[in-house]
């Protein structure tokens, strides 16, 4: 009979290839297969692990060692402190794609407002701008019926009033649709030619549509600057997540479009990962 500690210290030791936090996700794919948090099982390390959570612990572990993303193996994930749902191929949430959010209720400072998420995936950003801007109206749209179905998952979960609708950008909004103060994206930003060097956990799992937009990553951010004017109220932002380096390159793509104001807002790692501009 195995302790906890010796199954977390056997687990860690084969995804050492597959992590960089082996020891890290060992410990959370086991908490899970026990039911437990991970502080309680840390509190357990020198228990003898019962047969029937080592069985249940195996094809989690299996499962990570064929690179599946944690947060589809535990099938949800935390972002800005709130708990989503997570489900293949939609984009798992990253922490960087905080900064979307922190820039928006910036901008709204509390104020009433309405907010336009594209590319929404789970739902996270629009619904963490619902709940952190009580007063805000905030709609969302992805052109992918898994993510749209994902999203309004998510905002039941979480009772918040979002309104999500299927299209390709700007195009899932009705024409009669009022303008909005904030428009907000995570877009597709990876050059096709990056795909194979993503590490295997995006490859293998994740929709490279979710990823992928054209020879400099810039497509999708070049149809929606050149959109955004028409539905943002004067004075009205839009902020988008970029990829490393793409900074500049977008910079004058929004200068180009007339946007004001253009500034960005770093990543933990020091990136410029999140533009922000303003209409005239």
């Amino acid at each position: 009979m195995r302790t906890t500690a010796q199954a977390v210290a056997d687990a860690a030791d084969a995804l050492v290839p597959v992590t960089d936090t082996p020891r890290l996700d060992a410990e959370i794919l086991l908490a899970h297969a026990l039911g437990i948090s991970r502080s309680q099982l840390l509190g357990r390390l020198r228990n003898v692990l019962p047969p029937e959570a080592a069985a249940a612990f195996q094809p989690l572990l299996a499962r990570r060692l064929n690179y599946e993303p944690i947060a589809y193996i535990l099938g949800t994930w935390e972002f800005f402190s709130l708990e989503f749902i997570t489900r293949p191929p939609v984009l798992v949430p990253r922490p960087e794609t905080e900064h979307l959010v922190e820039v928006t209720l910036e901008h709204l400072r509390g104020h009433p407002g309405r907010v336009l998420d594209l590319c929404t995936g789970t739902g996270c950003v629009a619904i963490a701008i619902a709940i952190n801007a009580p007063n805000a109206v905030v709609l969302a749209t992805d052109i992918h019926p898994s993510a749209v179905s994902l999203a309004r998952e998510n905002c039941a979960k979480h009772q918040v009033d979002v309104t999500i609708h299927q299209g390709d950008l700007f195009a899932g909004l009705s024409t009669r649709e009022p303008r909005f103060d904030v428009v907000v994206s995570n877009p597709p930003y990876v050059p096709d030619e990056e795909w194979t060097t993503l590490p295997a956990v995006i490859r293998l799992h994740e929709d490279p549509k979710a990823l992928l937009a054209g020879r400099d990553g810039l497509d999708m951010i070049r149809r929606i600057i050149a959109g955004a004017p028409g539905w943002l109220n004067p004075g009205g932002l839009l902020a988008l997540e970029l990829g490393e380096d793409q900074y500049d390159a977008v910079a004058s793509l929004l200068a180009a479009a007339s946007f004001r104001d253009i500034g960005c807002r770093h990543d933990l790692a020091g990136i410029r990962r999140i533009i922000h501009g303003a209409t005239p």
